[in-house]
């Protein structure tokens, strides 16, 4: 399966994105998911295969949900978790002595 796909980036959220046919462009995008993505920003077009490796995400399962759905939507990388208690050590440390 072979597909020219179009790119879009999303000014609401940093690093989702859409993938969508290039033929069909965001007309296969459901209007709330386009409301909540907001206006796309076109990025470019690439063409997929499955040989083809994407830095982010599985080549298959975007052509699979562009195929199916009409759309593949990239979510933005997860933030890193932060340290939400200090450690043992710490604590200790400003103990009375």
């Amino acid at each position: 399966m072979k597909r020219i796909c179009s790119i879009y980036k999303s000014p609401r959220k940093n690093e989702m994105y859409l993938y969508v046919d290039k033929r069909d462009a965001l007309t296969r995008v459901p209007e709330g998911l386009l409301a909540a993505f907001g206006a796309p920003q076109h990025r470019f077009d690439l063409v997929l295969t499955p040989e083809r490796t994407l830095a982010r995400e599985d080549v298959v399962k975007v052509l699979e949900n562009i195929e199916k759905q009409g759309y593949h939507l990239q979510m933005p990388p997860p933030e890193e978790e932060y340290i939400e208690h200090l450690p043992d050590e710490l604590l200790r440390m400003n103990d009375p002595v």
